[in-house]
């Protein structure tokens, strides 16, 4: 993981913070929600393989699996 990944996060978190509060604002919540939900699925997409591989060295690292 970089601090790349930490920076690009933060950015997202901002950019979505203010469009949710313009978007609240302006009378429009369900686009607001929609685009908090987005933003979310962003993210999750970068995170989920640096989960993954943390779950892959957790099982070497144990062994587990019976092998």
């Amino acid at each position: 993981m970089t601090i790349s990944l930490i920076f690009k996060i933060g950015a997202v978190g901002i950019i979505v913070s203010l469009l949710n509060q313009v978007l609240k604002h302006s009378g429009r919540d369900d686009q607001a929600y929609l685009v908090s939900l987005a933003g979310l699925l962003i993210v999750l997409s970068w995170i989920v393989p640096y989960v993954y591989e943390l779950f892959q060295n957790i099982n070497a690292l144990f062994n587990i699996g019976g092998m």
